[in-house]
């Protein structure tokens, strides 16, 4: 029931939160005021989620209600924590391509998935941190109550930053057929929308659908599917005669996700300088190099692949090391498949985002006018002859530039995209249960819920998921290599 909390709140709250921000016409911003709420509702939520315990016994006693309430309240600050985190995230990656110049998408893209990796997870979970946490909460108590403090104020801390640093433009008109407000029409614009999207944007949805199949079982099984090639394989005896054989083999498995973790966040930094953007325009002015470097750097920019071969080539890459997954015997050997797919990884992070955001400003730059610089020195609006009051008038900073993104349905966009993104899961789930089920009355998997370990031999099921997963990731290259020809 926990899982399911997260493919289900982004499947909901992003769409619902694109088209209600994409229609807000504050005047703090159309994205700016979705993500300051949202990330205080999160901290907030964060600390009921850490002291849950505490709440519930402070209105009810010991006994065996005490104990369900604390179970059902803590699961519902699970949901409700995804569901605002999820808000926060539609409004961020929206941010990005509204206020970045297209030239500028793939790095913004890319910057802003670096801190999502699991690298970051890993680091926040190490012992020196949560020493240090302990000089934050002067009251002490557990790692996890210390984590959810931290977690909540640098949430906070980042939006708020980011919406002081930013300046955002300001819709002060909307279309006819906007100004009507409601479920009924937000949802029934959220369907219009992913049923009639424009062929390079349903083509891009497409390959985040395949890609995902394959994704999901990776990133929900992997740790355990090394701890567990570990403990048939490479276990010493005395483990296997642990007390706490579970925890050990899980701590193995933690030790692969940082591999992974450590060359996604270097790949995240260095491939957005050597990847083409889509939008790389090869006309635009460069700066010269020493003479010495010249022929050198010319090469090197020549060679660079550009967005599409880099990501068709990664679905690949990660489709060839799960295949091999049913063939691994030793912890290394599936520590190395693991590693291979960091810097597919990076790619399926922001790849689409980035391919997404320009679509979107071609989209948007079909409306004539519907963003225009008002003065270098005065940022009062002014109107324009427009009958049907059906243009969009933005307030433009003054370092406005001609490239600049535009983005006024960049919300419901990269919402439809999230859905293409959330479904997977569902399907994902669904093939690793009829998995689990035809192959765990033998002997995989090994790790049961009571911290027992089930005798060794039969097929890995996790290494089946995961093939089968290789294989959708097959059709997500196919598709993504058709897409350079989709017009």
């Amino acid at each position: 029931m926990v899982w399911i909390a997260g493919p289900l709140s982004g499947l909901v709250m992003q769409p619902v939160v694109g088209v209600i921000s994409d229609r807000s016409t504050s005047k703090w911003g159309r994205r700016r005021p979705f993500m300051v709420v949202g990330s205080v509702v999160v901290g907030l939520l964060l600390l009921v989620l850490g002291w849950t315990a505490e709440i519930v016994g402070f209105f009810i006693g010991e006994g065996d209600l005490r104990k369900t309430l604390t179970v059902f309240m803590a699961v519902l600050s699970i949901y409700a924590v995804d569901f605002a985190i999820n808000a926060v995230q539609s409004c961020c990656r929206s941010l990005i391509v509204d206020t970045l110049p297209i030239s500028k998408q793939q790095l913004g893209s890319a910057w802003g998935e670096i801190y999502s990796k699991p690298l970051f997870m890993q680091l926040l979970r190490s012992r020196k941190l949560a020493e240090w946490s302990k000089l934050v909460i002067s009251s002490g108590g557990t790692q996890f109550k210390q984590l959810t403090v931290i977690f909540g104020l640098a949430l906070i801390g980042a939006v708020g930053l980011t919406s002081y640093a930013v300046e955002e433009r300001v819709l002060v008109s909307r279309r006819d057929s906007e100004k009507e407000t409601g479920a009924i029409v937000v949802i029934t614009q959220i369907v219009k929308t992913a049923l009639h999207l424009p062929r390079r944007i349903l083509a891009i949805c497409l390959v985040q659908f395949w890609s995902w199949i394959g994704w999901f079982p990776f990133l929900f099984y992997a740790p355990i599917w090394v701890g567990e090639i570990y403990y048939r394989y490479d276990a010493p005896k005395d483990l296997k005669e642990s007390k706490d054989a579970l925890g050990d083999i899980g701590r193995v498995g933690s030790q692969a996700l940082v591999v992974l973790s450590t060359i996604a966040l270097v790949s995240s930094v260095a491939l957005p300088w050597l990847i083409t953007s889509p939008d790389d325009d090869q006309g635009n002015f460069t700066r010269r190099s020493p003479t010495a470097l010249a022929k050198t750097f010319q090469r090197i920019m020549k060679s660079r692949p550009d967005l599409n071969t880099a990501w068709t080539i990664c679905h690949f890459t990660f489709a060839g090391a799960m295949i091999l997954a049913p063939l691994a015997k030793s912890t290394s050997f599936a520590t190395t498949l693991i590693a291979l797919c960091g810097i597919p990884w990076v790619l399926a992070q922001w790849a689409p985002y980035n391919f997404l955001g320009i679509e979107i400003n071609k989209v948007g730059s079909g409306a004539p006018q519907s963003y225009r610089r008002l003065s270098n020195d005065s940022i009062e609006l002014s109107p324009v002859n427009d009958p049907e009051g059906s243009m969009l008038y933005l307030n433009l900073n003054p370092e406005y530039e001609p490239s600049a993104s535009t983005g006024e349905l960049a919300g419901i966009y990269l919402g439809v995209l999230n859905v293409f993104t959330t479904l997977p899961q569902f399907m994902g789930t669904f093939i690793s249960m009829v998995v689990f089920y035809i192959m765990e009355p033998g002997t995989s998997p090994e790790l049961h819920d009571d911290g027992s370990v089930a005798p060794v031999g039969g097929t890995n099921a996790i290494s089946v998921c995961l093939a089968i997963g290789a294989i959708s990731s097959i059709g997500a290259g196919l598709a993504c290599r058709r897409l350079r020809y989709v017009i």
